[in-house]
């Protein structure tokens, strides 16, 4: 199912990054009270009143100098008109209405797309004289917020849940299992579907960012079906979008939110660069299932010790995901790609892996016993009683006499066991600590 999307959109330092952290309840997006501190758009996701959504907060567009601002603020509203279902367009109270806020409007204006204006800094009673030219813009009830106070927050969020359309079925049935392919421009991911696939479907060009939609291709191998959602570039040419190629990603994170499986593709001829661990952060997040593609293997001089030195770079780079198996392959020349079905399915299936209560009590028994938890302040945990209550990913819950006592290092001790017993591999596990109640 697909999550409706919101993006935050408004010039540099109106404080969008604050009100991001505020609506996912978490400091993600690095706040600093300086232009253009943000250099990568940030994702996350939130719920309000039962609904979920996820939110981008658009700060980050590098600014060359003071005229590149206004059209680094028309590429993040462009880019949000084309992928937003709601848009919050940040004002500064402080500043007052300027030219910028007009330009973005009318680009906003004539999207069609609801759009809520949300003015920050308003910190007291007597700034809120201050919200009134802003219904100058054409969109209705400027809603008066504070992201350092963190009032008006609830009228702001109630207002965007109310304009959001209902998350989307998804049209396949259980067994297909869903693929999707994500990486920066030109690792080769259209090649690798067009291999996968063994016709050209795709466009392929080796200019990067040359396919200009994500296209579902279901496809059928050995009585399994798979639908491949290729996340691919940029829909528009043009020279901000040349140079912003990197916001590609809110394509890809949508289709993370539709996958089963992510392949993380990695161009091995360049390696790995930091934004990799950006992009394959989404798929953790998401918990979804995940393996490492590394691409271009054809290209790559090599010894018997290159793949395993390879894979132990990327062990290092991607410590928060351990689980995902690496597989190397080249998609020009179809070296070793008949390994990477096996895996996809044989993940897919640890992802969809419910194991029997009994089964897991044992496990955790036996990891309690070899290894006791440790005390704390002459308090020790006690784990009573272990449950799986989801999959997809794997969903823990461990009942313990004092959650505050559960440390994250014996957290991880614990998820190491049910690994090392179940397998799990190429699937996050999430772990939840309760206190058991006394009446069970």
């Amino acid at each position: 199912m697909a999550k409706p999307v919101v993006a935050i959109v408004g010039r540099p330092n109106v404080g969008k990054s604050t009100i991001f952290n505020r609506v996912i309840g978490d400091r993600l997006a690095i706040v600093e009270d300086k232009p253009g501190v943000t250099r990568d758009r940030i994702y996350g996701s939130g719920e309000w009143n039962g609904k979920p959504f996820s939110i981008i907060d658009t700060g980050g567009i590098e600014i060359d100098g003071e005229d590149e601002i206004l059209r680094s603020i028309r590429a993040q509203a462009e880019l949000a008109i084309e992928e937003a279902d709601v848009i919050v367009f940040m004002c500064d109270a402080k500043a007052g209405m300027t030219q910028s806020d007009e330009e973005v409007a009318q680009i906003l204006f004539r999207s069609g797309k609801p759009v809520i204006v949300a003015v920050n800094k308003v910190d007291n009673l007597n700034r809120m004289d201050d919200i009134y030219e802003f219904y100058g813009l054409g969109f209705g009830d400027p809603i008066p917020i504070s992201g350092s106070h963190g009032t008006g927050i609830g009228d702001l969020l109630d207002e965007m849940v109310k304009n959001l359309p209902e998350p989307t079925e998804d049209m396949y049935e259980d067994d297909v299992i869903k693929v999707a392919l994500i990486g920066r421009p030109n690792v080769g991911k259209s090649s690798l579907v067009n291999a996968i696939l063994g016709e050209d479907r795709v466009i392929v060009s080796d200019i990067a960012g040359t396919t200009r939609d994500a296209i579902d291709t279901p496809f059928e191998k050995d009585g399994q079906k798979y639908v491949i959602i290729d996340t691919a570039g940029m829909r528009k040419r043009g020279k901000v979008y040349e140079t912003t190629e990197k916001y590609s990603v809110m394509r890809a994170l949508k289709a993370i939110e539709r996958a089963d499986v992510v392949l993380v593709v990695i161009n091995g001829e360049e390696g790995i660069i930091e934004q990799d661990k950006h992009i394959a952060g989404y798929a953790h997040e998401a918990g979804k299932a995940a393996l490492f593609v590394v691409n271009k293997w054809d290209v790559v001089e090599k010894d018997d010790k290159t793949m395993h030195q390879f894979e132990q770079t990327i062990r290092d780079h991607f410590l928060f995901m351990p689980y995902a198996p690496v597989v190397f392959l080249s998609a020009k020349t179809k070296q070793r790609l008949q390994k990477l079905l096996p895996v996809i399915q044989h993940v897919a299936q640890q992802h969809a892996k419910r194991i029997p209560t009994h089964l897991l009590n044992d496990v955790i028994s036996d990891a309690v016993a070899y290894n006791p938890p440790p005390t704390d302040k002459g308090k020790r945990l006690r784990i009573n009683y272990v449950t799986q209550v989801a999959v997809k990913p794997p969903t823990i819950v461990v009942f313990v006499n004092d959650p505050e006592l559960m440390h994250f290092s014996y957290e991880r001790y614990m998820e190491n066991r049910i690994r090392a017993s179940f397998d799990f591999e190429g699937t996050p596990i999430r772990l939840f600590t309760r206190r058991k109640s006394d009446e069970s």
